[in-house]
């Protein structure tokens, strides 16, 4: 088979990371953290977050330079590092977490329609599943024409909504007032510092899913007219979005006291600007959020489309989902995952709380394939297999994956019980496209050791079901 065309520049791929991370995240942070913590509390958040995610940034650029073979970074490295079923739970965790993800942008954008269209109520009616509907299967037709074609309407997208972040940031540097920040600063109300350990566990998880994205150009990697422009999109990428973020989440605290903060309805970021400059800062956050959404869910339906085809051409979910179409599109893989967000935004008319969950539950499924990335890059350095003659660079790529490794593993840790159960149930369900995957090939479907793997998840499974039954934890 001819190799793959390689459309995408440096400018490009950082916008395939840009307009993956900067998505509805940005106008829900506000509220979000500030029911979990205070300022203090946020900025030590912000810390660990910024050093654990530039670790695993600087993970995927050593990675892609250091292992050109492998391509769609986050399966191919888990699979060449921990095996086949491994490599499976990456791939399977990182396209049902996007799935999820596009489900909580469509949850956003009828929310925020709600309150200007009183027929899309909260988000949760038929006319506003219809609408959702009417835009996936729109970007579903315009993926189908090929890549480069998406990636570039994505950069258009990336670039058009930066503008009203930027202008956000502004109107809240201008309505700061220093009383209010220093009243939220500990928690706000009785909070002491004490709480503070308590409000930073709580937050990270949020922080997680603000971050989600920042490995889309290693994704994408089979595309980039070179090499190294993979890890500089995502260094690029991560220092734009980073720093939007501080300046939104922190700024708002100085706006509003954290309880009523914490009160608004989301998209909490257009409370917060009606706040500071009326009506008008409301809607143009509103139509932000549709701009910003609409670009995300392209980027994010591209990459949850790779991932499913390099895991079939890789022999590790069933060979259908390889098909291209006459663009190089996977669109088998690209018509699974679009069929799949549709089942969840069905769901949506009957979930409680559909935004909160899905997001939760996205950043639980990605840490596992965060986790397995880092593993591997740590298991490289400690070998000491591609750094040859220089000890001064393996200690240095050795530090940088052992503090991502430990990152990704606290941070599910912070996750919890009801969200890693839930996690274990999709992947649990999923493991049946592995078996089938291995039955075409005539192979026993697991190995000793991923067979107590698979025991272990469907334990877990059946505890989540078992939690769900007895109202431990609620949809």
């Amino acid at each position: 088979m001819p190799e793959p065309k390689k459309p995408l520049s440096l400018p490009l791929l950082t916008a395939v990371v840009i307009g993956s991370m900067l998505a509805s995240g940005m106008f829900t942070l506000p509220a979000s953290f500030a029911r979990a913590t205070g300022p203090l509390g946020l900025l030590i958040a912000w810390i660990i977050a910024a050093v654990g995610m530039l670790m695993l940034a600087l993970v995927f650029q050593s990675l892609a330079q250091r292992r050109p073979d492998l391509n769609a970074g986050v399966f191919a490295y888990a699979k060449a590092g921990f095996g086949p079923y491994p490599g499976f739970l990456s791939a399977l965790g990182y396209w049902a977490g996007i799935c999820l993800l596009n489900v909580t942008y469509f949850v956003l954008i009828k929310a925020t329609l709600g309150g200007i269209f009183p027929g899309f109520g909260d988000g949760n009616t038929v006319q506003a599943v219809a609408v959702s509907s009417l835009i996936l299967w729109t970007v579903h037709a315009v993926i189908l024409r090929g890549v480069k074609e998406a990636a570039v309407i994505n950069a258009v997208v990336t670039a058009a909504k930066i503008i009203p972040i930027a202008m956000a940031a502004v109107i809240l540097g201008i309505g700061f007032q220093r009383e209010v920040f220093v009243g939220n600063f500990w928690g706000g109300g009785l909070y002491e510092w004490r709480d503070v350990p308590g409000q930073v566990r709580s937050a990270m998880l949020i922080t997680v899913y603000a971050f989600i994205g920042i490995e889309g150009a290693s994704v994408f990697s089979r595309y980039a007219k070179r090499r190294e422009d993979v890890g500089r999109a995502t260094l690029l990428g991560l220092a734009s979005v980073a720093s939007l973020f501080f300046l939104v989440t922190l700024l708002s605290y100085g706006v509003l006291l954290r309880p009523d903060l914490a009160a608004l309805r989301q998209p909490s970021l257009a409370g917060v600007l009606e706040t500071v400059v009326g009506r008008w800062g409301a809607w143009m956050i509103g139509v932000g959020i549709i701009v910003s959404v609409a670009g995300a869910f392209l980027a994010r339906s591209l990459l949850a489309a790779e991932v499913v085809w390099s895991a079939s051409r890789a022999e590790t979910m069933p060979a259908g989902f390889a098909r291209e179409n006459a663009k190089r599109v996977p669109a088998a893989a690209l018509w699974l995952s679009s069929a799949c967000v549709q089942g969840f935004l069905i769901l949506t008319l009957f979930a409680e709380e559909a935004y909160t969950l899905s997001f939760k539950l996205t950043s639980a499924m990605l840490l596992v394939p965060y986790l397995l990335v880092a593993g591997f890059a740590l298991k490289l350095a400690w070998r000491g297999e591609t750094y040859g003659d220089a000890p001064a660079a393996r200690r240095r790529e050795l530090s940088q994956a052992g503090l991502a490794t430990a990152f990704a593993a606290f941070l599910i840790w912070a996750a919890g019980l009801n969200y890693l159960l839930g996690a274990a149930l999709i992947y649990a369900a999923g493991s049946i496209l592995f078996i089938l995957a291995r039955r075409e090939q005539a192979r026993p479907a697991f190995t000793t050791r991923e067979a107590v793997l698979f025991l272990v998840i469907v334990a877990f499974a059946a505890a989540a079901i078992y939690a769900f039954a007895i109202g431990a934890i609620r949809s």
